[in-house]
C-alpha cells in the first residue's frame, strides 16, 4: 500500500486523458506565445519604422481595448458548451495572427494592422482564459484543481524558460514575422487538442432570460464585490499586478540606459530566475496538504510583496545584476506557490454558473490595472526619475497584503456534485 503511495507520488496524480489533451493543448500555445514575445514591436520598429510613442501604444492600447472587447464576450459564453469558445478564440487567433505575415509578404502591413491584429489576440486571450477555468471546474473533481492549475503555472514557467531564447533566436535567422507565424501555428494546433478532448458537454442551464442585457455585462463583478473573500482577492491581485507591471518599462530605461547593461545581461537577469516559478508550482500541493491552502496562500502572497522594493537600490555591475536576478527570483518563487493556489481558491469559491462572467470581469479589471499604472508610472518616471518611481512602487507594493483574505470562508457558494474522473 506504501509503495503504491510512493509510486503515485514519484509519478505524479493522473487526471485522465482529457485534461491530458487540455494540457497540452495550453502547453503548445503557451510555447508559441513566448517564442513570438517581442515579436510586435520589433516588427513596428524594423519594418514599420515606428517611433517609441507608437510602440507604447501597441502595448497599452493593444490591451486596454482588448480588455473592453472582451466585457460582453464573458456573460455570452456563459451558457454556452466551453469547448466550442475555446476552439474558436483559437481559431479566430490564429487567423489575426496569419494576417501579419500575409500583409508582409504583400508589402501592404500597417501599424494600424498590428494594432487591430493585437486587440483582436488581447480579447482572444482573455475569453479564453475564462472558458478555459469554467471548463476545468466542470471536468475534474475539486480535489484534483489544485494539481491541475499547479500543472499550468509549471507549464507558464517552463515556457517561459525555453520560449524566449528559442524565438530570440529564430529572428535572428528568419525576422521577426516568422516567430508571428510559429505563435498562430500554435493556437491551431491548441484548437486541435481541444477538439480531440472529446466526450459530451452538456449545455449549461441558463436561469435568467435568454437574451443578454446591458446589465448583465457586469454581472461579474457584482459576483465578485459581494463574495467576503473573493472581494479582497480580487483587488489584491490587480494592484499587484499593475504595480508590479508597471515598473518593468522604468527598470529597462534604468538597466539599459543609465547603468550600462547589455542587453543579454537584461535578458538573463529575468529569464534565470523564470526557474523559480517551476519551482514554486511544484511545491504549492506540498505545502497546502501539510500547512492548509488558505495558510499557505495568504502567506506566499504577503512574501512576493517584499521583493520588489529592492530594485530601487540597483546599481551597476555584477552587484546590480546579482540584485535584479535575485530580487526576480524571489517575486517569481513566491508567485509559483501563491498561483495555482489561488486560481484553485477562486474556482472553489465561484459558482459553476458563474465562472465564466467571473473570471472575464477578473482578467479584464487585471490588464486594465496593469495598462493605467503602465502609462501613470510612465509619467512618474519622467518626474521624479525612474529609480524614484521604481521605488514607489515598491513601497506600495508592501501594504497589497492587507488585502488578502484574512479568515477562512466558511463554506463553497454551492454544494457541487463531484464530476467523475476522466
Amino acid at each position: 500500500m506504501r509503495s503504491g503511495h510512493r509510486l503515485k507520488h514519484l509519478l505524479g496524480q493522473r487526471l485522465g486523458r482529457r485534461f491530458g489533451w487540455l494540457w497540452g493543448a495550453y502547453a503548445t500555445s503557451a510555447l508559441g506565445t513566448w517564442l513570438a514575445f517581442g515579436a510586435f514591436p520589433l516588427i513596428a520598429i524594423r519594418v514599420l519604422h515606428a517611433g517609441a510613442a507608437e510602440v507604447a501604444a501597441l502595448s497599452s492600447v493593444g490591451a486596454a481595448v482588448g480588455a473592453a472587447v472582451a466585457v460582453p464576450l464573458g456573460p455570452w459564453m456563459e451558457f454556452r458548451r466551453k469547448r466550442p469558445v475555446l476552439i474558436a478564440m483559437d481559431l479566430v487567433r490564429f487567423a489575426a495572427l496569419l494576417t501579419i505575415p500575409a500583409a508582409f509578404a504583400l508589402g501592404v502591413l500597417t501599424f494600424v494592422q498590428l494594432l487591430l491584429v493585437s486587440v483582436v489576440v488581447a480579447a482572444g486571450d482573455i475569453t479564453f482564459r475564462a472558458a478555459s477555468g469554467a471548463h476545468l471546474k466542470t471536468l475534474l473533481p475539486a480535489e484534483d484543481l489544485l494539481v491541475a492549475n499547479a500543472r499550468f503555472e509549471s507549464t507558464a514557467w517552463t515556457t517561459t524558460i525555453i520560449g524566449p531564447p528559442l524565438g530570440g533566436a529564430a529572428i535572428g535567422l528568419l525576422g521577426p514575422v516568422a516567430t508571428v507565424v510559429a505563435d498562430a501555428v500554435s493556437y491551431l494546433l491548441s484548437a486541435l487538442g481541444i477538439r480531440a478532448i472529446g466526450g459530451h458537454e452538456p449545455v449549461p442551464e441558463r436561469r435568467e432570460a435568454a437574451r443578454l442585457r446591458a446589465g448583465d455585462l457586469l454581472d461579474g463583478w457584482r459576483y465578485i464585490l459581494a463574495d467576503a473573500t473573493l472581494r479582497p482577492l480580487f483587488f489584491n491581485t490587480a494592484c499587484f499586478n499593475g504595480l508590479l507591471m508597471a515598473t518593468e518599462p522604468l527598470l529597462a530605461v534604468l538597466m539599459l540606459g543609465r547603468l550600462g547593461f547589455t542587453p543579454w545581461q537584461y535578458g538573463l537577469a529575468f529569464a534565470a530566475p523564470s526557474i523559480g516559478g517551476l519551482l514554486g508550482s511544484r511545491l504549492a500541493r506540498p505545502l497546502a496538504s501539510r500547512f492548509g491552502q488558505r495558510q499557505v496562500m495568504v502567506v506566499a502572497g504577503a512574501l512576493r510583496a517584499i521583493w520588489p522594493v529592492g530594485l530601487a537600490f540597483l546599481g551597476p555591475g555584477t552587484g546590480g545584476l546579482l540584485l535584479v536576478m535575485g530580487v526576480e527570483l524571489g517575486i517569481i518563487f513566491c508567485c509559483g506557490v501563491f498561483n495555482p493556489l489561488y486560481a484553485t481558491y477562486r474556482l472553489e469559491r465561484t459558482a459553476t454558473d458563474r465562472v465564466a462572467r467571473t473570471l472575464s470581469a477578473w482578467t479584464v479589471t487585471t490588464k486594465a490595472s496593469i495598462a493605467l499604472l503602465t502609462a501613470l508610472w510612465g509619467v512618474l518616471g519622467a518626474l521624479l526619475g525612474p529609480r524614484t518611481a521604481i521605488g514607489l512602487a515598491g513601497v506600495l507594493l508592501l501594504a497589497t497584503p492587507l488585502l488578502l483574505p484574512r479568515r477562512a470562508a466558511a463554506e463553497l457558494c454551492e454544494p457541487q456534485p463531484a464530476p467523475s474522473r476522466a
